[in-house]
């Protein structure tokens, strides 16, 4: 009989820097989505569902080191899985 694994839980908080602290490869290697006020951004940088909070990239813009610029959205905050 195989078992039934659970299907993980998506935390309060990721983000898609590996140097940040909230950075979590397995779980970014699966396909995650993310809604705002009921609508789906593709551009997420971090999120945080307690805050209520996305950062989104900011076109192609970076800064001196290199990283993409974000612009900081309130909101209603959805974590899904998108498989």
């Amino acid at each position: 009989m195989s078992e039934i694994k659970p299907e993980p839980t998506l935390p309060d908080r990721l983000c898609v820097d590996p140097d940040s602290r909230y950075y979590d490869e397995a779980l970014l290697e699966r396909s995650i989505g993310i809604r705002l006020d009921g609508v789906e951004f593709t551009n997420v940088e971090e999120y945080c569902v307690s805050g209520g909070w996305i950062r989104t990239a900011l076109g192609k813009t970076v800064d001196r080191r290199g990283k993409s610029l974000t612009i900081t959205r309130k909101g209603v905050v959805e974590p899904f899985f998108k498989d």
